[in-house]
C-alpha cells in the first residue's frame, strides 16, 4: 500500500501552482494516472520514488515511512524499492541492452527472468546491442523491461507506450498487466490515452488544478 498526503509547488503554463495528493492506493492496483500536461502527474511519481522533495506532507509504502517533512524522514531512492521507467528512458549508453535490463537486479539474480523480458518485449535479436543504437520504440521497450525487472512491489511507469505503434502498444499494455498480476505490485501508470486507461485501470487518479481525485474503474486484480 501507497499513503501519499503532500504539498508541492510546481511551476505550469498558468503559473505557479501548489499540487496537492492525499490518497492511498491499496497493494495490486494498477491506477492509471490522467491530466493535462504540467498537472503533475510526473512529478507525483518522482516524489513517491524519492526522486523530488515535497515541500511538505507524508509518504507511506508499505508500512513504512519514507517521506515526513515533520519528522525529518527523506529515505534514499535507493532504498525504497520502486522499480521506475523514466519519460526519457534513462538507460546506460555503455551498456548493451541485456546489461541495461540485469543492471535492475540488485539482489538475488533471475536469469529466467531477464530472458522472460527480453523474450516478450521482442528483443532477442537486439541484447548485445549498444542501446545507443536503438530506435526510440525499442529504447523504450528496454526501459520498460528493466523497471520489470527489479521486481519490485511499487512500479512507476512514466507513459510507458508512447513511442511504439498500436499493434506492439496494444501487445505490451497485456504484458505491462500480466507482469503487474505476477509481481502482485502497486503500479502507477501515467497516460495520455483514454483507450488505454480504460482497458488497464482499476483506478484512475485525475490531477485538475492541482488537486487529485481517484476513482474505481472497476477492473479488479484481488481476489
Amino acid at each position: 500500500m501507497i499513503k501519499i498526503d503532500v504539498e508541492h509547488s510546481i511551476l505550469t503554463a498558468e503559473g505557479k501552482k501548489t499540487l496537492k495528493v492525499n490518497e492511498h492506493f491499496r497493494e495490486n492496483e494498477l491506477i492509471c494516472i490522467s491530466g493535462a500536461s504540467g498537472a503533475g502527474k510526473t512529478t507525483l511519481l518522482r516524489m513517491i520514488a524519492g526522486l523530488v522533495t515535497p515541500d511538505r506532507g507524508m509518504i507511506e509504502i508499505g508500512g513504512q515511512k519514507v517521506f515526513d517533512s515533520v519528522k525529518k524522514i527523506n529515505i534514499s531512492p535507493q532504498k525504497r524499492n520502486v522499480g521506475f521507467m523514466f519519460q526519457d528512458y534513462a538507460l546506460f549508453p555503455n551498456m548493451n541492452v541485456e546489461k541495461n535490463i540485469r543492471f535492475a537486479q540488485s539482489g538475488e539474480k533471475d536469469p529466467e527472468w531477464i530472458h522472460r523480458l527480453i523474450t516478450t518485449f521482442g528483443l532477442e535479436n537486439l541484447r548485445k546491442q549498444k542501446v545507443t543504437q536503438l530506435s526510440g520504440g525499442q529504447k523504450q521497450r528496454v526501459a520498460l523491461a528493466r523497471a520489470l525487472a527489479s521486481k519490485s512491489r511499487i512500479l512507476l511507469l512514466d507513459e510507458p507506450l508512447s513511442a511504439v505503434d498500436n499493434k506492439i502498444r496494444r501487445e505490451l499494455q497485456d504484458e505491462i498487466v500480466k507482469a503487474h498480476q505476477l509481481l502482485q505490485s502497486t503500479t502507477l501508470l501515467v497516460s495520455h490515452d483514454e483507450d488505454e486507461i480504460n482497458k488497464m485501470a482499476s483506478s484512475i487518479l485525475y490531477i485538475e488544478q492541482g488537486n487529485s481525485h481517484l476513482k474505481s474503474a472497476g477492473i479488479s486484480f484481488t481476489e
